[in-house]
């Protein structure tokens, strides 16, 4: 048999939840401990917010390890992209002292987000009525539809006979559009995105899947960073309001060209409670002062899109189910210091369906779902300033050994807050 002659590792770093869990911030955290950090997956729908020397930077489509120099930075080809958002999103950064382009490379196979695909977005929303998905409005669907049915443009393209492929793939848009009757004017947002594209093609644009695997057989570490969350993948969340992507473990090795047998560590991100943005189900959703309590307390509120987000209880049903489709090895939790002020903290242990009592998740959470809880005592501590675990109070070691063994995954970092320093590391990681 011939020997593997791979080297390096890969680790994947994603949602557990419906996003927003603080993958940005986590990423950052890590990336000193890798050579390589690759976005498999999403768009500029999603933001990953960090907060580190006094201030506060917001990606969307830009992996989060551009800040540790030294390190590759591979937009991968499960991404889409939008020029102009890219191209405003990097000149920020570029500004504020963070250079970008011997860091960050972009796969040629990555497709391409137009304007068209925005108002797209747009029109099939307004049709849709009462039974939105409540979509950013970014063109992120579209644009994956296009990918699926075969006529997408990709960044590729952009050296090549650009000017006739995206007349066409413009011109299939404008025929549907037509046909919704749906009034628009691209005018502006289109001389900015052509903008946009020149601007691209500054940046090293490579085989990705060759550039990984070549750095792999070099001995290099690569982690794998997830936009969104587990329970917005589009097989495996709560379809059909999901996003277009596949946001598990699997989607990286399709949105990056890794084999499945090169993963190693699955680090899953939880917050402490969960929220959710847009429509959809959502089973310990709190509609009262304590869901308020901790949307504020959280500043829970979307980086790209501004919106509330809804917030509820700590949903241990779909955190398990969430853990058993990524092959999980080690959880991450964030915000805990939002329940510092907590008398009692509630955990969803199991719904009960149409009257029977599941641990398991079940096919449709839209109707007929009600959690079931278990109070646990709240901590009462202000634990923002803490550096070690042996300063946590016993009811919230009492909390992390509670999850443990409800989740059957060791909590590995604790997130006390959003900056960098407010991470405290419970084990030894890989």
């Amino acid at each position: 048999m011939k020997a593997n002659n791979m080297t390096g590792k890969v680790d994947v770093l994603l949602g557990l939840q419906w996003g927003d869990e603080g993958k940005g911030k986590v990423v950052d955290v890590l990336t000193p401990r890798y050579d390589v950090v690759a976005r498999f997956q999403g768009g500029p729908n999603a933001g990953h917010t960090l907060e580190f020397n006094g201030q506060k930077y917001v990606l969307r489509s830009i992996p989060s390890g551009i800040f540790q120099g030294g390190k590759v930075n591979i937009i991968g080809n499960g991404v889409v992209l939008a020029p102009d958002l890219f191209m405003d999103e990097a000149k920020a950064l570029e500004a504020s002292g963070h250079p970008l382009r011997e860091r960050l490379h972009i796969s040629k196979k990555a497709h391409l987000i137009m304007p068209t695909h925005r108002v797209l977005d747009a029109a099939y929303e307004a049709q849709k009525g009462k039974n939105k998905v409540g979509t950013t409005g970014k063109g992120i669907g579209p644009t994956y539809t296009d990918k699926v049915s075969r006529t997408g443009l990709r960044v590729g393209d952009i050296l090549e006979n650009f000017p006739e492929k995206y007349a066409a793939a413009k011109a299939r848009h404008e025929a549907i559009l037509r046909s919704l009757n749906f009034d628009y004017d691209i005018t502006e947002v289109e001389k900015k995105w052509l903008e946009g594209v020149d601007y691209l093609r500054q940046f090293p644009i490579v085989d990705s899947e060759h550039e990984i695997n070549g750095l792999l057989r070099k001995g290099k570490t690569i982690l794998c960073e997830g936009a969104q969350g587990t329970m917005l993948d589009v097989d495996f969340g709560s379809y059909p309001f999901v996003t277009s992507s596949n946001t598990i473990c699997a989607g990286a090795c399709t949105g990056l060209g890794i084999g499945p047998n090169r993963i190693g560590e699955v680090y899953g991100i939880m917050k402490a409670y969960c929220t959710r943005v847009g429509a959809g189900p959502f089973p310990t959703e709190l509609f009262d002062e304590t869901g308020k309590r901790i949307r504020d307390l959280g500043h829970e509120y979307g980086a790209v899109t501004g919106r509330e987000r809804r917030c509820g209880w700590i949903d241990l049903v779909a955190l398990r189910y969430s853990i058993m489709v990524n092959g999980v090895t080690q959880l991450i939790m964030m915000k805990s210091d939002v329940l510092d002020g907590f008398d009692t903290i509630k955990a969803c242990t199991a719904y009960k369906v149409n009257g029977v009592e599941t641990r398991d998740f079940p096919y449709n959470i839209e109707h007929g779902i009600e959690p079931i809880y278990q109070e646990l005592p709240g901590w009462k501590t202000d634990m923002t300033r803490f550096t070690s675990e042996a300063q946590f109070p016993q009811p919230f070691r009492d909390y992390i050994a509670f999850l443990e063994k409800e989740l059957e995954t060791p909590i590995t970092i604790i997130s006390i807050g959003p900056d960098r320093e407010q991470t405290i590391l419970l084990n030894p990681l890989s």
